[in-house]
């Protein structure tokens, strides 16, 4: 045997998988995709590129923000003098509600389709240097603060579709900080609505539908009775199930009484978070009831405080919303949609250092250093109280 092929021989002896330490693949079945995980590489040195972090010393209003109360807009309008949330149609919309005709004699290969829709900015406060994570410390509060945001969703979303049947989708988002491409740091959020379901929640709805309708997922092995209001199993609340009952709950952030915030086992980003209805099917937002629209107040107010806590930096990420399309779009297909949230941050090893999804992930498939288990432990074990509040105070 030569020396080749004994070292191909000695790689193929099985040995006791160990996730933390050997790559291996996890399979999304959201999107029916995988995930390569290579823990081992935690351990490799960085000298790539680092981030500046973006600074904590904002002004409470910034006479030249776009966003601020009472400001003037780059496109000439003015915004309310707002106390509390404010939502205005996009200066810069991407979409626009004007129909228009389709293309004709399009070849195969170069496909287009018109596209409509209403862009809207939600604000969340008025204060030009806070965020999502600074309301969940006093003086600010999840109740007072976020769930007016909340309530803006609701709203843009019941009146979108109302006052334009055309839309069929309903994408509410946050851009926060500068490594995600946000350009102005006043918190402010965004609702793009669309005439057609887009690529992400459109497979996640097939996934959905998929799952419920399957034979094999009828047996409660593998539901664990986690049933849909037509007492058909659902994917996302059987996951909500198994993760708060595992023991150690390896992978849930935090958990209130109506939702649970976890890294997913199939995450891409080092500190992905999911936040899903733990209890029963919400398909979107509008079928909420108060005690949920609070509970979910309190759930991002403490996922985001966390992620602040994990660095002490303003902790980017891309948080969205994906839920049931609109009523007027609505077929048979989306009852199975159930309402759940995003969060994918970008920051790796430490505040300056973010991952980049390049060369391998662009070319084959995602992969990932640092294993949901250990990210969702290191959420977890920060403190539920912002650190800017913290430092304010001083020493003891």
């Amino acid at each position: 045997m030569t020396s080749n092929a004994a070292a191909s021989s000695s790689h193929d002896e099985l040995v006791d998988f160990d996730p933390t330490e050997h790559p291996h693949r996890r399979y999304n079945p959201l999107t029916r995709s995988w995930v390569l995980c290579s823990p081992h590489r935690t351990k490799r040195p960085w000298q790539g590129q680092e981030e500046s972090p973006q600074g904590t010393s904002l002004p409470p209003y910034d006479p030249k923000c776009y966003l601020c109360p009472g400001n003037a807009r780059a496109t000439g309008g003015t915004n309310d003098n707002y106390t509390s949330t404010f939502f205005f149609e996009n200066d810069y919309a991407a979409l626009k509600p004007q129909a228009v005709a389709p293309e004709t004699n399009q070849h195969p290969l170069l496909q287009s389709q018109p596209a409509r829709g209403r862009c809207y900015v939600i604000c969340f406060n008025p204060q030009h240097n806070l965020t999502l994570a600074q309301l969940s410390t006093v003086p600010f509060s999840p109740e007072e603060h976020i769930v007016p945001i909340i309530e803006s969703w609701r709203t843009i979303y019941r009146q979108i579709s109302v006052e334009n049947p055309f839309v069929k989708y309903v994408q509410i988002f946050e851009n926060k900080g500068s490594a995600m491409g946000c350009s102005n740091p006043h918190p402010h959020g965004q609702v793009w609505s669309l005439d057609y379901i887009p690529e992400e929640p459109s497979k996640e709805l097939a996934s959905l539908k998929e799952w419920c309708r399957n034979p094999v997922n009828q047996d409660e092995k593998i539901n664990l009775g986690a049933l849909d209001d037509q007492k058909r199993p659902s994917m996302l609340l059987t996951l909500a199930k198994l993760e708060l009952t595992t023991e150690g709950q390896p992978r849930v952030v935090v958990a209130n009484e109506h939702f649970v915030a976890l890294v997913p086992y199939w995450a891409v980003w080092p500190f992905e978070v999911l936040l899903l209805p733990a209890k029963r099917q919400i398909r979107h937002v509008l079928e909420m009831t108060s005690s949920e629209v609070v509970a979910l107040a309190q759930i991002l107010a403490e996922v985001t405080c966390k992620l602040d806590n994990l660095f002490q930096c303003s902790f980017p990420y891309s948080m969205g919303v994906h839920q049931q399309p609109t009523e007027k779009s609505q077929g048979e297909e989306d009852d199975s949609a159930q309402f759940h949230v995003h969060f994918y941050p970008p920051l790796l090893r430490s505040a300056s250092v973010r991952k980049f999804l390049v060369g391998f992930e662009m070319m084959a498939e995602p992969q990932r250093d640092l294993t949901a288990e250990q990210a969702a432990k290191r959420i977890r074990e920060c403190a539920d109280r912002h650190y800017l509040t913290t430092m304010k105070e001083g020493p003891n």
